[in-house]
């Protein structure tokens, strides 16, 4: 005989049966329900969090206070930076940024600011954003935005 799905049953054991509370003094479990006479959890509307004991765990949390936006902020580098971290004709990329330790991560924008002033000639740039006086400072120098 082959084993199909319809016929497959649980365990001995494994499967209890609701206790059905309020339903008749017959059953045992009539009158107060199986909570007691009287008392904050024998009457209606107890919290989940008195009944589980979660009180305590609830009260030891800290408040969290405050906002953190959901706006990723792009990571900053100053014109002024990158003359002593590279050579004319460099070509400046996330990853060269990254192995300069001039940023913390590749994955947010980087944004190049205008603070300082450019030193170096023909500098070559891909992956990165520019405020707009940065990039009029870089575009003097000779400087390429590569795609």
């Amino acid at each position: 005989m082959v084993l199909r799905a319809h016929q497959l049953k649980p365990a001995n054991g494994a499967v209890k049966k609701k206790k059905r509370v309020g339903r008749g003094n017959s059953s045992g479990h009539g009158t107060y329900s199986t909570r007691g006479l009287k008392g904050q959890k024998s009457r209606s509307g107890v919290s989940g969090l008195k009944r589980l004991g979660m009180r305590q765990v609830l009260l030891r949390t800290p408040k969290q206070r405050g906002f953190k936006s959901a706006y990723i902020k792009s990571q900053i580098v100053n014109l002024s930076l990158l003359n002593g971290y590279f050579k004319d004709n460099d070509s400046i990329t996330p990853e060269t940024l990254l192995s300069k330790k001039l940023v913390k991560t590749t994955k947010n924008n980087i944004k190049i600011l205008a603070d300082g002033q450019l030193k170096l000639k023909n500098l070559r740039f891909k992956g990165v954003k520019f405020s707009a006086s940065a990039w009029d400072k870089i575009k003097d120098s000779g400087a390429v935005l590569e795609k």
